[in-house]
């Protein structure tokens, strides 16, 4: 694809390997990267776009699968940027099947929770019918990402959160020992706080959550 083979030249012309061995280090050389810090990456990829505008439109499904097979991380990032641009109104219900890869390929922290809050959390907001299913798999899964994204993913919703379903994917996994799914209770429930500060403090009171929820859910309560 023209795309995406001008989006690896101008990567590539924009490599910093100073900044690689850093960034490599600090997602613990668990991933290879370009070097290129978010700011220029996306300019970079907004360049890019402008060309290719159309083509995406019709076809940033494929892109992301392509892309979500290289080996730099850029490209991670960029596929999901990409499909939250251009398939954001425009979601199939088939579309759960491309989201469970992507939070399950490469997966770490900074990928799922992208995911989690802008895609996931999009789709499930315009096909509440399949929020059970998929949520539901989510949560028994023995996959932790997964498990995390059933918790994130009404990070966005902020008033329209179903607080009975955050609390139960809370309640459900608090007794993990992971130290992602325990950071993401707490992050739910201060996110959550913000809106219902009162709910989320009888929450915590009343659920033997582990200390790091615990201590992330009320920090700004």
């Amino acid at each position: 694809m023209e795309f995406i083979t001008q989006l690896q030249k101008v990567y590539t012309t924009n490599a910093n390997t100073e900044q690689q061995q850093q960034m490599e280090a600090y997602m613990r050389h668990l991933f290879p990267f370009h070097g290129i810090k978010a700011p220029i990456r996306k300019q970079l990829l907004k360049e890019v776009i402008k060309e290719h505008t159309t083509f995406l439109q019709e076809h940033v499904r494929d892109v992301v699968k392509v892309l979500y097979q290289l080996p730099q991380r850029e490209y991670q990032y960029s596929a999901m940027e990409l499909l939250d641009k251009f398939a954001r109104k425009k979601y199939l219900e088939e579309d759960s099947e491309l989201i469970t890869k992507l939070i399950t390929t490469h997966s770490w922290w900074d990928t799922v929770d992208f995911i989690s809050k802008h895609i996931l959390g999009h789709y499930l907001f315009l096909f509440p019918s399949q929020k059970r299913t998929l949520i539901d798999a989510y949560s028994e899964s023995n996959n932790i990402w997964l498990n995390r994204a059933a918790i994130l993913f009404q990070l966005g919703y902020k008033d329209a959160t179903n607080e009975k379903e955050l609390f139960n994917q809370c309640y459900k996994h608090k007794d993990s020992r992971e130290f992602f799914i325990q950071k993401a209770i707490g992050w739910a429930l201060r996110e959550y706080g913000k809106v219902q500060p009162k709910a989320v403090l009888s929450f915590v009171k009343n659920t033997p959550l582990a200390p790091l929820s615990e201590r992330e859910a009320i920090r700004r309560l």
